[in-house]
């Protein structure tokens, strides 16, 4: 009998352990998937399951504890499972490329963007150095990058989330690979650039024929943009099958749980996990006291402007040698002004560089606007520096919950150390027995197990770490939270267990939230009112429902066009 043609990407009883001081912990077993040129695959699963170890393996850039114990991988016919690292460094970039989930810590910190996707289009002779420029400056306009010839020489501290993760995306196609790995490669943009760079995608898939391995927890996108998904739980596949037959006639309980707690826009809080086990919280848990809305304002921002300086960069004879000349202006922030009564929630949505983080930090006072008023309580709040701001007692009520969970955790302090923190900084509360006492029934608060608290930041499921930020935001009392993106990088399942812990929070203490985000499902789902931005100005606010059921602005309505949705995709099928 005569074997048929080998598939493009093939990959056949995969088995990775990884070493760890307790033994030898089993990440991936017996994995078998295939994938043919011009193909779309989705993998998806919650932290943990093998998405990411899988992916890693086929082009070899496990950790070092981490060892394929079984299995092979072919690509294009070849057998790449024990290939010499010279040979998959010729590969990578080239024939496969790869969009890695954390772009601040896959971009090099000291190099301008644009010289980052010179370097891999000279190293692989796509360009030379009298094209390399030009070409970097083309692929950051391919994935929107806002004055992509000024943004050439920006470097990544000096650009938002959405617009590194763009970088990122620009370096792995820079160089027109046959296979993308592609690992949660819209985790930090806006629905409209998260649209546009899967389009751009797609569009590639079909122009080259090129294979797409997708890592998403987004089965909206995923429904959208897939033509196969294959389903991980704790490092196996547990179900595989097309996009239609998976959404609409799910087979394993574990897919079911993950669809179901997906945000659609006809979804309800308590429907998101409805096994979600209610927490025991005592009635003196906490000295907070149950507070009441009223219909006063806690919040009122007006005519809010920011500005930051741009420096211009002119290179002299040398390529050491460079001169800072002249200073422009870049508007963040123009003239924005809202109201948030307290007790509520108010979302703030709008593409990557439109100014809501910018306004957020502001609201937290981190950092100083250049003119405009906050009135937080009635008092002035913009007429103390930021650097002050620590030592008045508004800053205890005014808390922050930062996007990058696993960044703003100290990571040389256990959990009970970062929740304790503010209680020794700003309460003053340094006797060990009540600090304990404290951080315990904060913990019990979020639902973070005890057991846990000893532990380190890299020692937590990235639900987990988001658990501690909110237990160190809500600390000491606060009256407002800051949520900056809180579980954007966070699993269906998850993201829903931490949204109905912010919803009951804000019920029984009282709070008041800003909530950052780029999901409009999930600002539905928590926020009274929302405010959208573009490009520093508000064009469009009020009623949550209102806004998104029927927007009047164009830039909103493209925005809600542009929400992943899989139950449309499935009736768009049919």
């Amino acid at each position: 009998m005569v074997a048929g043609p080998r598939p493009f990407l093939d990959i056949q009883g995969l088995s990775v352990d990884f070493k760890t001081r307790h033994g030898t912990v089993s990440a991936v077993s017996d994995v078998n998937l295939s994938l043919e040129k011009g193909e779309v695959l989705g993998i998806v699963g919650e932290s943990g399951s093998g998405k990411s170890v899988t992916a890693y393996s086929v082009i070899g850039l496990l950790d070092k504890a981490g060892t394929p114990t079984a299995g092979c991988v072919t690509f294009d016919g070849i057998n790449i499972s024990g290939a010499e690292e010279s040979s998959l460094r010729d590969l990578r970039g080239r024939e496969i490329s790869m969009i890695f989930q954390n772009p601040r810590a896959a971009l090099n910190p000291i190099r301008p963007v644009g010289q980052q996707i010179q370097d891999v289009l000279l190293h692989h002779g796509i360009a030379t150095r009298q094209t390399a420029r030009s070409q970097a400056i083309e692929m950051l306009e391919k994935v929107r990058i806002v004055d992509p010839q000024l943004r050439y020489e920006s470097y990544p501290f000096q650009l938002s989330g959405g617009m590194c993760q763009r970088v990122m995306i620009a370096i792995a196609l820079a160089c027109d690979p046959r296979l993308l790995i592609a690992d949660e490669p819209t985790t930090g943009l806006d629905v409209t650039t998260q649209k546009s760079i899967m389009d751009l995608i797609r569009e590639l898939t079909q122009e080259r024929n090129m294979a797409v391995v997708l890592i998403t927890h987004d089965l909206g996108m995923a429904a959208n943009y897939c033509d196969r998904i294959i389903v991980m739980e704790k490092g196996v596949i547990v179900e595989g099958a097309s996009v239609e037959t998976l959404f609409s006639n799910p087979d394993h309980p574990y897919t079911k749980k993950l669809i179901a707690a997906s945000p659609q826009p006809d979804s309800t809080l308590a429907l998101l996990a409805p096994r979600a086990r209610p927490l025991k919280i005592s009635d003196d848990v906490l000295s907070y006291g149950i507070k009441q809305k009223g219909t006063d304002n806690i919040l009122e921002v007006k005519d809010l402007i920011k500005d930051f300086p741009i420096q211009h960069i002119r290179r002299g004879l040398s390529p050491n040698k460079e001169i800072l000349y002249g200073k422009k202006k870049f508007r963040a922030v123009d003239n924005i002004s809202f109201v948030l009564k307290r007790g509520e929630s108010i979302g703030i949505v709008g593409e990557s560089g439109c100014g809501k983080s910018t306004t957020s930090n502001i609201i937290s006072r981190l950092i100083d606007p250049t003119s405009g008023d906050i009135l937080f309580n009635g008092v002035n709040i913009t007429a103390f520096r930021a650097q002050t701001f620590a030592r008045r007692p508004e800053r205890q009520k005014i808390q922050m919950v930062f996007q990058d969970s696993t960044d703003s955790l100290n990571p040389r302090y256990t959990a009970k150390d970062i929740i304790s923190e503010p209680l020794k900084r700003l309460l003053h509360l340094h006797d060990k027995d009540a600090l304990n006492e404290k951080v315990e029934k904060l913990a019990e608060r979020v639902g973070l197990p005890p057991d846990l608290l000893n532990r380190f930041p890299h020692q937590l499921s990235g639900g987990q770490k988001a658990r501690v930020g909110i237990a160190r935001a809500i600390a000491i009392d606060p009256e407002l939270l800051v949520l900056d993106e809180p579980t954007s990088a966070l699993d269906v399942s998850v993201q829903a267990v931490v949204l109905q812990l912010l919803e009951r929070l804000k019920n029984e203490l009282g709070l008041s939230y800003i909530f950052v985000s780029h999901d409009l499902n999930v600002v539905r789902l928590l926020c009274e009112s929302v405010i959208v931005m573009n490009r520093g100005k508000i064009i469009e606010t009020g009623r949550t429902d209102i806004v998104l059921k029927n927007p009047t602005n164009s830039y909103t309505k493209e925005l809600v066009a542009a929400i992943p949705n899989f139950k449309e995709q499935l009736e768009t099928d049919v």
